[in-house]
């Protein structure tokens, strides 16, 4: 039960300051100018570093089904914890992203339109207009080597003092190329609580973002248990 609990407030906390950064400081204002793609890319980043330190000794701060599953393949998690935390992940994640509804509903004229809440997405309209195959790539390919990064700092050979951080800098250098691309996924958890809020395109757009960093994270586990994995002597 704690596990979960901290898998939800984990996720949660990364929905709520990574999308909120993206929807609310992201763009210019009134008031001080927008944090734009490099302050976008640290949110994320610096959410899962806290996040990692605060929850990571209660479950190991996965927030993220990509890594669950990930974790599941490489067999360093029962089937009953991964379903567990991936329930726990999806609530997370819509309570996050309701919360952070909630505050931007009070901004004068405000109006959801299109992948509203930080959701991800592609093609005509959204940011850089990727294509389908553009956008699965990107997610694919950054979630592997998210996940590469993720089992190597967590290994018995891993500085485990440092994962926490070495972890979210890789997220915030996976945002800085894929924002353009697809406004970064590499979570589908992170990508489900905004799409269920916005509709429209960004939930049409949903599957892309539970495949693609699954599919990556799958072929991390098997590459790094195929390649890098240190044996027990």
């Amino acid at each position: 039960m704690k596990k979960s609990l901290a898998e939800l407030i984990g996720t949660f906390s990364l929905v709520l300051f990574g999308c909120g950064a993206a929807s609310i400081s992201g763009i210019s204002t009134t008031g001080p100018a927008g944090i734009g793609l490099l302050g976008i890319s640290f949110a994320f980043g610096l959410a899962v570093v806290v996040m990692a330190y605060a929850i990571g000794p209660v479950s190991g701060c996965h927030i993220n089904p990509a890594i669950t599953i990930a974790m599941l393949v490489a067999g360093k998690i029962s089937v009953s914890d991964a379903i567990t935390y991936i329930i726990a992940q999806f609530i997370g994640a819509t309570l996050g992203a309701g919360v952070l509804y909630l505050i931007q509903s009070g901004a004068p004229g405000f109006s959801m339109g299109q992948w509203a809440l930080g959701s991800n997405g592609w093609g005509p309209g959204y940011l850089g207009a990727y294509s389908t195959s553009s956008a699965f790539i990107t997610e694919a390919v950054l979630t592997f080597l998210f996940l590469l990064v993720i089992f190597k700092t967590t290994s018995r050979l891993g500085n485990s003092n440092m994962a926490g951080l070495a972890i979210g800098l890789t997220l915030v250098l996976i945002h800085l190329v894929a924002i353009p691309v697809t406004g970064t996924s590499v979570n589908p958890a992170r990508s489900f609580g905004p799409a269920i809020f916005a509709g429209g395109l960004a939930l049409k757009q949903l599957w892309l973002f539970i495949v693609a960093p699954i599919v990556g994270g799958i072929v991390a586990a098997l590459f790094y248990k195929g390649v890098f994995e240190e044996k027990k002597k």
